[in-house]
């Protein structure tokens, strides 16, 4: 338990020694950078100096910001600044457009087939959501959108139980800025979430079905869970209310998940596993949901709570599976090169264990 105490405490010390709610504007780093655009929809409060932080807005915002990547990027890389930010080295916000209402937004998106939305996890600035969201869609190719939901994350080592309070409190938001997606008229919507954030998804998901049962399958093209900490047992009794999920569902997984084995043993259930790092799918055997084991990319991952983001290897792979399959074109988002259809157990969950050379091996629960 000591070792556990020791990581809480250096995290504690990081968070503390900047601070993490200042975003420089740098219009000129897009005469270096290559722009990219990230809306995003927020529950976090405006504070007086501009900033969006921590607390917790009665409505929501909508904002439009233009992300700056640098020449020097590789893919799984995440290099930024709190201050005096390198453009030919580092991710630079360039621009920000606070929108008067969510009709500005609409006329923004007029005419927008698909768009993606990435939900953050614990410990997150609205800034660095949008940088991670950016890095994502540039290093896997993916088309349309993208959209961050940013909800009002402490982003502090100590705010895991704060954090907890406002996963929880923004889940109507999420569902109204699905609902306005929708209306008008963007045809697919694909919910991409990481860690806490696919708490706050399935969530989320669950509160809408037991409003308008198929809600989730009528309105999300599909949905990726990367590294969910969700607890095995929540999140069946969370599935077992959608019924009909949206198809593909996919579920990201990492044995080797260190921060989901700290977060098991801060609730007590150090015995147990998040969903995110379950050993095998054996448990979610009855749900109709692809489980995608990336533990093999761990060696070379920045991150072994987001492996599928910062792992070049798997990146690549990712990648080429967009380009082959259209994962997220016109005809539907799917893992097609992956798992071909005559492999999947539509009745069940389908197992996939990817290797280093990009080769899946499939099974059924």
């Amino acid at each position: 338990m000591l070792r556990y105490l020791i990581i809480i405490a250096n995290l504690c010390l990081l968070s503390a020694c900047v601070d993490r709610s200042i975003t420089e504007i740098t219009p000129e780093a897009l005469k270096v950078g290559t722009p990219a655009t990230v809306f995003a929809a927020t529950t976090r409060a405006r504070d007086m100096d501009g900033s969006y932080g921590a607390k917790r807005a009665e409505a929501l915002r909508y904002l439009e910001m233009t992300v700056s990547i640098p020449p020097s990027h590789t893919p799984g890389d995440l290099n930024f600044s709190y201050a005096n930010p390198n453009p030919n080295k580092q991710f630079v916000v360039a621009d920000v457009t606070e929108f008067s209402g969510p009709q500005d937004l609409t006329a923004r998106l007029r005419g927008v087939d698909d768009v993606v939305i990435f939900v953050h996890g614990y410990n997150a600035t609205q800034t660095e959501t949008a940088f991670r969201a950016a890095q994502l869609s540039h290093d896997i190719g993916i088309p349309g959108t993208t959209l961050i939901y940013s909800w009002p994350s402490q982003a502090r080592g100590t705010g895991y139980a704060y954090d907890l309070d406002s996963m929880l409190f923004a889940r109507d938001g999420l569902e109204h800025t699905i609902r306005l997606l929708k209306s008008m008229g963007v045809k697919r919507v694909i919910l991409i979430a990481h860690s806490m954030g696919s708490a706050l998804s399935m969530e989320m998901m669950r509160q809408a079905e037991l409003r308008e049962p198929g809600w989730s399958n009528r309105n999300l093209e599909g949905v990726i869970l990367i590294s969910p900490d969700l607890d095995v047992d929540l999140f069946r009794s969370q599935m077992n209310s959608i019924k009909n999920p949206p198809d593909p569902f996919v579920v990201m997984v990492s044995r080797k998940d260190k921060i989901l084995n700290l977060s098991a043993r801060l609730r007590g259930t150090a015995d147990s596993k998040r969903l995110g790092n379950i050993s095998s799918a054996d448990a979610l055997a009855e749900y109709p949901i692809n489980v995608i084991d990336t533990t093999a990319f761990n060696s070379d991952a920045g991150s072994s709570h987001f492996v599928a983001a910062t792992s070049p290897a798997l990146l690549a792979i990712l990648s080429s599976v967009r380009r082959v399959s259209n994962t997220f074109g016109p005809d539907r988002p799917g893992i097609d090169v992956l798992v071909p259809p005559s492999e999947r157990n539509t009745d069940g969950a389908t197992e996939i264990i990817l290797t280093e050379t990009g080769q899946a091996q499939v099974s059924t629960p």
